[in-house]
C-alpha cells in the first residue's frame, strides 16, 4: 500500500502533467484561455488554474475540458508528450495479403481514419474489404502502377495520381506493371449513428 508521501507526489504530478497537458494543447489550436473556456463551458479562471497545475477539477470539468481539445480523457493526465518520437518501419504493424505486404501508416489510431501503406510486387493482386456504408476510400500510387476496381469501373492510377471511391462497395487492387508498386490507401469511415 502507497504511503501518504507518495500519494501526495503522484497527485503533485498528476495536476502538473495536466496543467502542462491542457496548456500545449490549446496552444497547438492557437486558442487564448478565454476562446478554450468558453467552448468548453468553463470560467476562464477555471481554465487558468488548470493550466497552473494547482487545480483538483472535478470529473465533468475534465470531461468538459476533454471534450473541447477532441482528446481522450487520458491525454490529460498522462505525462506530457515528446516533442518527437522516431517509430521505425518495423515498429509499425504489417500484414501479408498474399504476395501483397500491407502496412500501417501510423503507429497512432485516428478516429474515423485507417492509413495503410501497400507493396504489390509486379502481377500481385488484393481484394478489398467493403467497409460500412457511406465510407470514401482514397487511393493514390506512390510508385508504379496500381489498377482499382470498384463499382464495375477501373482506373489505372501512375505515380501522384488518386482515385476518390465508395469504399463500401467490392473492390479491388492490381499491379498491372512490370515492377513493384507502392499506394497508399486512406479510409474515411462513414460516423455511425448514435440509437
Amino acid at each position: 500500500m502507497p504511503d501518504v508521501a507518495t500519494a501526495a507526489a503522484t497527485a503533485t504530478a498528476t495536476a502538473t502533467h495536466l496543467g502542462r497537458n491542457i496548456q500545449q494543447l490549446r496552444e497547438a489550436r492557437g486558442q487564448s484561455q478565454q476562446q478554450i473556456a468558453r467552448v468548453a463551458g468553463v470560467p476562464r479562471a477555471t481554465w487558468a488554474n488548470l493550466e497552473s497545475g494547482g487545480a483538483n477539477p472535478t470529473l465533468a470539468v475534465l470531461i468538459k475540458v476533454a471534450q473541447a481539445l477532441q482528446v481522450r480523457l487520458e491525454e490529460l493526465i498522462e505525462p506530457p508528450r515528446r516533442a518527437g518520437r522516431l517509430y521505425p518501419a518495423s515498429s509499425l504493424p504489417s500484414r501479408k495479403r498474399g504476395a501483397v505486404t500491407v502496412r500501417k501508416l501510423l503507429p497512432e489510431t485516428l478516429p474515423g481514419l485507417e492509413i495503410e501503406r501497400m507493396e504489390l510486387p509486379s502481377g500481385a493482386a488484393m481484394a478489398g474489404v467493403p467497409h460500412t456504408p457511406g465510407t470514401r476510400e482514397y487511393l493514390t500510387c506512390e510508385r508504379g502502377q496500381i489498377e482499382l476496381s470498384a463499382g464495375g469501373s477501373a482506373w489505372t492510377l501512375g505515380p501522384g495520381d488518386v482515385v476518390v471511391f465508395r469504399g463500401d462497395q467490392k473492390h479491388g487492387y492490381r499491379n498491372p506493371g512490370p515492377g513493384p508498386t507502392v499506394a497508399y490507401s486512406v479510409v474515411a469511415f462513414a460516423p455511425v449513428a448514435s440509437e
